[in-house]
């Protein structure tokens, strides 16, 4: 019982001791959700093979039976972090938003979000690796996307993505300001957006939405970050000089604010998931 006891210390420590998950599990569920709705017949079947090959991840604890549940398998590996840690810098790419975004920094040996999307689009493409690894790669580039579209995994204001900036959500405390943007700001802009956003888009929406490549979507998070969340975190220029706030309230005015940019980035992810999965997994022009 006490060996139990210390295991499950040390776990939550382990989580405690890492950044805020980008859009929680409902937003990363939300972004595979769209992709599978949007992918080839091939890509799906392709996919459900895959699948089949969870055993060999040897984590039982952290399920792998679903795109979904794909999307949320990175977040997971946090509980053990003495076998994972490395890979903890997988899930952003901060940079401070009052210097020029570039694409390279903050990304030493490939350890950052972007390198990592690029890692795996080459490893899920690749048909001669065992299916296992091929497998861990789909999940990865499931939950790096969706990481990547969420602002505070880009922009930061020497304040670890926000994460060091106690906030409110409406009148409710206990929060701070990356949590905010992560869980009930994503479900309630996922929720209550009409239509809703899991459905079949016209080729079209998937070419205005699914377009650019890594760089240019660490910028879009970036700018978001600079323009909407802390200018209306901060009330003000967050690059205008003085005192960064470390105590904010994102009020009603603001949420109803940020809920079509934030529809726009999940959508986004999801079709441009979507594109990447059926250029890896060989589906055909649909």
């Amino acid at each position: 019982m006490i060996r139990t006891f210390a295991t499950a210390c040390a776990a939550l420590l382990a989580l405690l001791s890492t950044p805020a998950l980008a859009w929680g599990g409902f937003g990363h569920e939300t972004t595979a959700q769209i992709a599978l709705a949007n992918v080839s017949p091939k890509t799906r079947a392709e996919i459900a093979r895959l699948l089949r090959a969870e055993a060999a991840l040897g984590t039982p604890y952290c399920r792998m039976r679903s795109l979904e549940e794909a999307s949320t398998w990175a977040d997971c590996l946090r509980r053990e972090s003495w076998r994972w840690a490395y890979t903890f810098a997988w899930h952003y790419q901060t940079e401070n938003i009052c210097k020029p975004y570039d694409v390279k920094a903050n990304c030493s040996g490939g350890n950052c979000v972007t390198a990592q999307i690029v890692r795996n689009r080459r490893i899920l493409a690749d048909k001669t690796l065992p299916a296992a690894q091929r497998l861990e790669a789909l999940a990865w580039l499931a939950h790096a996307i969706g990481d990547l579209h969420m602002p505070l995994h880009s922009g930061d204001n020497a304040d670890l993505g926000g994460n060091a900036v106690a906030a409110k959500y409406g009148i409710a405390p206990g929060r701070n300001l990356h949590s905010v943007w992560d869980g009930p700001l994503a479900e309630r802009g996922i929720t209550s957006a009409e239509p809703p956003l899991v459905r079949r888009y016209s080729a079209e929406e998937r070419a205005e939405l699914a377009s650019g490549d890594v760089a240019d979507w660490g910028r879009e998070s970036w700018q978001t970050a600079r323009d909407l969340v802390y200018a209306r975190a901060f009330d003000r220029d967050p690059c205008a000089g003085g005192e960064a706030p470390k105590d904010v309230v994102w009020s009603n005015e603001d949420i109803e604010a940020s809920l079509p940019t934030l529809r726009q980035r999940v959508t986004q992810a999801g079709l441009r998931l979507a594109r990447d999965l059926d250029a890896a997994l060989g589906g055909a022009a649909r």
